[in-house]
């Protein structure tokens, strides 16, 4: 139980402008194109955002399968048992949401219309995800195999985007179920040109697609030249339900199925529009009332073209944003507290005197479970050319270690039955993790530097490495590659948790009781010739939550 789960109704004409059928809790998805980044890979990234939930690496070993096997399914925020589906001949190692081909899928969930949720059917968004992963070595394949699942056994989930890529291609998928008593889904695929960027952030951003006349009896949907593909009644379903009477040619999924309102534009498209805003070559000023739900009029485009290449460093970062640098950006009012920290308690609304406010959602969120960024190249073997940058805990506040698609076995701190969201424990990833989000938060501005410290020289080591070890695993067999390249997932991993628990104890031992331990030019501690430490550094509120104080306070705390 780690995808983003969403709370759609719960909100609904809570606000002017139509209410909030969207996310409370909420997923990032950020794509590069194997043109638009700086060495040629394909780059996707997946924040798995939800309060509760705990973050883990799961894996699917590569298995043959004998005739009348099957797969039993659960559903991945229930865990509930839907039922079974047959195995095919065989099944591809899947570590995290990556397979053994390099391919990728990652999902924000949209929600949509709610008469459609939940129709008949067994396949949820998460069993979609796996059970194409272990079944597709591409992109192409990958929309073909859940194209059938969900006409097959039906679709019991929201609206969804998916992310779909590997070395050359990466695609966008939206879908949505017919609801109850229906099976099936209607959905369509576009995709991403090389050179371009794109995302999607819990809002449907498949607008208007091309098309064509002509279905493919073989595969039973449209395809358009290399660039979409489309279920065959995707827009005769619209008509039949009420959601569209116009012309097909002026067909928009994302209108369609999912309506823009204001949270879907403040707390879901602004996101993407933040990425686009930084890394984009076009002036994203003119979507500004757009990303704020002011304007729906002007949505900016599916994808960009960037105004210069992206590294995978590049994404981390991003994935690390709040606003920073915008109209939007978190540190600029009290809401932050006394010590600037770019995050809000949950949950984003609020209400004062009668009147309705809200927090802005960016990227970066002290409720994520885990954050990954996948790096796909298509001129290195599978089982190296893909790795996967992997975290547990908002992108913020952890390093990302690499995690390469044929890794077979799990390391202790990602795996799922060292911890739980209910059991703490010191040998997992998400609870130390957390342990030390949590102490920073409070005294961001103080703390944070000191976490940042530690996280970039942990990525920088990891990154200054990957070349060499790469290249000294191209030299092996598979067998052993794969072998070699784990054991490094399994050293990094040791690495950043001994880094965690050390940094953890720095935070306590110097920061104690909101005062600072002095320290000399080395590092240590300043201690008196007896060893007894000199008085201690008591920085109190910064500047500005000072003059806030007297301003609320008057002349109350003022000195005599």
């Amino acid at each position: 139980m780690f995808f983003c789960f969403i709370l759609n109704s719960f909100f609904s004409n809570f606000l002017p402008l139509g209410g909030w059928g969207s996310c409370l809790f909420a997923c990032t998805n950020l794509i590069v194109g194997k043109k638009a980044s700086a060495d040629g890979s394909t780059i996707v990234t997946y924040s798995s955002d939800d309060y509760g939930a705990y973050g883990y690496l799961f894996s699917y070993p590569h298995a043959k399968h004998k005739p009348g096997e099957t797969r039993s399914l659960y559903h991945y925020e229930s865990n509930n048992y839907l039922g079974e589906i047959p195995e095919v001949e065989e099944t591809y190692n899947v570590v995290g949401l990556v397979n053994e081909h390099q391919l990728t899928i990652f999902e924000t969930t949209w929600g949509g219309r709610e008469e459609l949720w939940e129709g008949d059917g067994i396949i949820d968004y998460g069993s979609l995800m796996t059970v194409t992963l272990q079944r597709a070595k591409n992109a192409r394949e990958a929309i073909k195999v859940m194209a059938d699942l969900v006409k097959t056994y039906g679709y019991q989930s929201e609206g969804e985007s998916f992310t779909i890529a590997d070395p050359n291609e990466i695609w966008i998928m939206d879908m949505i179920g017919k609801g109850k008593g229906v099976k099936g889904a209607v959905w369509v695929a576009v995709r991403i040109p090389d050179d371009c960027i794109s995302g999607h952030a819990n809002q449907s951003r498949i607008r208007h697609f091309a098309q064509t006349r002509k279905m493919d009896k073989k595969l039973g949907y449209f395809i358009v030249g290399d660039s979409v593909c489309y279920s065959s009644d995707v827009i005769s379903f619209a008509r039949e339900k009420g959601y569209f009477t116009g012309k097909d040619a002026d067909f928009s999924f994302a209108d369609a199925y999912n309506p823009l309102d204001f949270g879907g534009a403040r707390f879901c498209e602004a996101r993407v529009w933040s990425f686009f805003n930084k890394w984009g070559s076009m002036d994203m000023s003119q979507y500004l009332s757009y990303a704020k739900g002011e304007d729906f009029s002007n949505p900016f485009p599916l994808y960009v073209k960037p105004k210069q290449k992206l590294s995978v460093q590049d994404l981390k970062n991003m994935m690390r944003d709040h606003y920073e640098g915008t109209a939007l950006e978190i540190q600029s009012d009290l809401g932050m507290g006394p010590y600037e920290m770019p995050y809000r308690p949950t949950p984003l609304t609020y209400e004062v005197d009668g009147v309705k406010y809200f927090n802005e959602r960016p990227i970066s969120t002290q409720q994520s479970s885990c954050i990954y960024v996948s790096q796909m190249r298509s001129w290195l073997p599978d089982h190296i050319g893909c790795c996967l940058w992997f975290g547990t805990d908002d992108a913020n506040m952890v390093a990302m270690v690499p995690v390469y698609c044929g890794m077979k076995d799990v390391p202790v701190c990602f795996h799922p039955n060292t911890a739980d969201t209910f059991n703490f424990s010191f040998k997992s990833s998400f609870w130390m993790c957390n342990w030390v989000a949590n102490m920073v938060y409070q005294r961001y501005s103080v703390l944070f530097p000191e976490l940042q410290k530690v996280r970039d020289g942990l990525e920088l080591t990891f990154n200054n490495s990957q070349k060499d070890l790469e290249e000294k695993a191209s030299t092996m067999s598979k067998e052993e590659a794969v072998k070699f390249l784990s054991e490094y997932t399994h050293r990094s991993s040791g690495m950043m948790m001994d880094s965690w628990m050390q940094l953890a104890q720095l935070i306590i031992v110097k920061y104690n009781d909101m005062a600072v331990k002095k320290v000399d030019e080395n590092g240590k501690y300043v201690k008196t010739p007896g060893g007894v430490q000199v008085p201690v550094e008591r920085p109190g509120y910064p500047e500005r939550y000072r003059r806030a104080i007297v301003n609320e306070a008057g002349n109350r705390y003022r000195s005599k």
